[in-house]
Formats: C-alpha cells, structure tokens, sequence
C-alpha cells in the first residue's frame, strides 16, 4: 500500500534522484546543488511503498497576479512517479493530497507547468496562459515603426539586479495577470545562475537597464549570448537569447529590442516565452525580420476554491449567469451557483432551482479566469454548453483585461 506524506529534508536527495530518473536528467553538482537548495523551500509530498519513494511533488509557496488582485498559488513542480509504479493511481493520491493542503492553507489557486499537455487536465487544469517564442533576424538594424526612448542604458551587475529591476519587475508583474511572485532566492538560483542549466556554451546573464541616472529604471532586459558556431552545412550566426523583457511603456520596449539586435559578432536573437500580444510585434517595421516561430500552453491553472477565486479578482463588465459547474477532484466546487459581479463587488452563490445560462467544468473555467480564453471559444469547440443565448459573450466581456495574461516564470 503507498502510504501519502511530507518529505523530510533527509529525503530531498532521494526526490531529486527520482525526479531525475523519470525526467532522464543527469545534472552537474551544482545544478544538483541549486536543486537541493530549491526544495528546502517548497512544500514537499511524497508517496512512499514502504520506505521506497516512489512518488514526489513540491510547491513553490507564490501568489499570482489576478486581475485586481494577488492572491496565493502554490506552484507545483518537480512532479515525478517512479514507472515501476505507474498507473497505480499515485500521481491522483499526491495530487489530491496537495490540493487539500492548497484548500487548507487558503490558497484559491494552484498552477504548474505541464511536461505533458495530456496529463492535467483530469485534474481540473486548464491552460490559462500561451507562450510564444520570437525571432529577430539581427544582421541588420531592427527596423522600427516608432522612435525608441533615448534615455541612457547601462549595464546592472546581477548582484544588484533585485534592488535595481526589481521594482520595475514587480511593477509589470501587477500590471499583467498570470506572473508568479519572484523571491531573491529565485532571481538568484533561477534567473541569475552563472551558467545556463540548459545550454552550457551561452555566457553568463547580461542586465541592461534604461533611464536618467539617479530614477528608477524605466525598463530592462536580461540576456545570454553564444557565439557563431557550425550549423552543418552552413556557420550559425552569433545568438542573443532574451531572457526577459520588461518596459513601462512601448519607447522603452524598441530600445531595448533595439540595443540587443545591435550587439557585435551577433546576427540573431531568440526570445523564449514572450506575451502573444508583445507591441514588438506591431512597432517592427519589417515583420520578415521579426517572426513568431512558435506559440504554446505556458500557465497551467486550478481553481481550488472556485468562490475565493472568483470573488478576489475585478471584472471589466457587470454580469449576471448562472453557471452549472462541474468538477469530479473537489466536489465542494460542483453544482450551480449564481455569479453577480461587476465594478460594485462580485457575489457567487447556490443558485437554487434556476436555470443554468452556462453549463462547464472547472477545467474550462480556470482556463478562462485570467482572460486568456475566450469563453465563446469553448463553446464552439463543444467544451462549454450555454444554455442561453449570449451568455458567454457576456461571461467574456465580464472576464476582459487589457493585456493578455502571461507568464515567462518556468517552474
């Protein structure tokens, strides 16, 4: 019988072990080293046959920004079953185990991302964030529809890169729903490692920061680079690989972009996980130059306590539905409820014997929570039933924010 429990500290070592078997990974010690350093923070739980773990989770303790609000969401990760146990239902018990303590501990949310898309949805996620990945071909200028802030730039030492773009991080991180809160120790072991986890032959993480000496800085960007190398048949040109990104305003944005598509000995730059709605994409003048090589799932969410979650965030139009929920892993959240939301508050309570205007399950719902999926979408894909019509126009109007949640926060 596999018996649910906290990991000790003592066990972190046997997590990694296992979570490096499953995800065929063999790390350098000190990739191992940060790891370790990186579990001692989370919330840890593991399913153990006997004394063998054979199943781990973690949780980053975040809070994530809704619209209007910042409330807490664990962040799972690191979630592994042994496959001389799968199929065995070990992956379900750790999960419920873990959302009952999300439930407990107050959090309305909990996010991850997914290794397999496949995977999370029958646990109630759904994806409520797109990532895309952006390409500059930089052998020449960037060329750009708008003038770019002239403002100084300087280079940040990543020593003080909290003190310094820290603000400016936080600042974009309210202004756009999805983005996890980010710890010293996560800028440090995550964002501002000396060496790349993944590709060891990028340099060490660059910081340029934008505006007047002596304010605080009115954007920045974080970037590596690698050199020319052989690509075959042909010489690669030197890589820029944009880490992040953040601007307050579109001017800021084109000098940055500008200033790493102008680095020397460089002839491309490759932006991972970059918002589907980046005003890159509109201020370039050359579309040909700046493509959108790839888009996918980033942020997956659970709505834990789906009336905390929809009474915390803000509301862009008045509504007034009644949903008929569905959810089979936290059956406190099924039934149907009236939601009346709008400037003025926002109410989510049993509806009675009313008749429900919008029929779906929790996974369609925090698929939509951040304004990243059109409810009227869901309807034509046959994942969401209304009832009456016009009601998920009006559930959509209701659900709008400005800019397109997302995160670039991989955890």
């Amino acid at each position: 019988m596999v018996d649910i429990r906290g990991v000790p500290e003592s066990d972190i070592d046997r997590a990694l072990e296992l979570a490096y078997l499953v995800f065929h990974d063999r790390p350098e010690a000190e990739v191992r080293e940060r790891h370790h350093a990186l579990l001692g923070r989370c919330d840890r739980l593991g399913a153990y046959d006997g004394d063998l773990l054979v199943g781990f989770m973690a949780a980053y303790d975040f809070r994530l920004s809704v619209p209007g609000a910042d409330l807490p969401c664990p962040g799972l990760t690191f979630v592994s079953v042994a496959p001389t146990h799968r199929r065995r239902g070990v992956l379900t018990r750790l999960m419920a185990h873990m959302l009952g303590r999300a439930a407990d501990g107050g959090s309305p949310l909990a996010a991850l991302w997914a290794s397999e898309a496949a995977i999370y949805g029958r646990f109630g996620y759904g994806s409520a964030t797109t990532g895309a990945t952006v390409e500059i071909d930089s052998s020449r200028p960037l060329a750009l529809r708008i003038a770019p802030d002239r403002r100084p730039l300087r280079f940040v030492d990543p020593e003080d890169a909290v003190a310094v773009i820290g603000p400016c991080h936080e600042a974009a991180r309210a202004a756009r729903p999805g983005r996890p809160t980010r710890s010293p120790e996560r800028w440090r072991e995550e964002w501002l490692t000396e060496q790349d986890e993944e590709d060891e032959e990028l340099s060490p993480p660059r910081i340029i920061a934008l505006g007047d000496p002596g304010e605080p800085v009115a954007g920045y960007v974080v970037y590596r680079t690698k050199p020319e190398g052989d690509g075959g048949s042909a010489r690669t040109p030197g890589l820029v690989r944009v880490d992040e990104l953040e601007a307050d305003g579109p001017a800021v944005a084109a000098a940055l972009w500008e200033c790493v598509a102008a680095l020397d000995l460089t002839g491309r730059v490759r932006a991972w996980g970059r918002p589907v709605d980046d005003p890159l994409l509109h201020f370039a003048a050359d579309r040909d130059q700046v493509r959108v090589t790839a888009q996918f799932p980033a942020l997956w969410l659970r709505l834990v306590d789906v009336a905390g979650a929809l009474t915390a965030r803000s509301w862009a139009a008045p509504v007034d539905l009644v949903l008929e929920l569905r959810d089979a892993r936290m059956p406190a959240n099924a039934g149907r409820f009236r939601l009346r939301a709008g400037p003025h508050g926002t109410s989510y309570e049993p509806a009675g014997a009313a008749a429900a205007d919008l029929a779906l399950d929790v996974r369609e719902l925090a698929a939509c929570y951040l304004g990243g999926t059109r409810v009227t979408e869901l309807v034509a894909a046959g994942l969401v039933q209304e009832h009456v019509p016009g009601a998920a126009a009006a559930l959509d109007a209701a659900l709008r924010t400005p800019v397109l949640p997302h995160t670039g926060d991989e955890f």
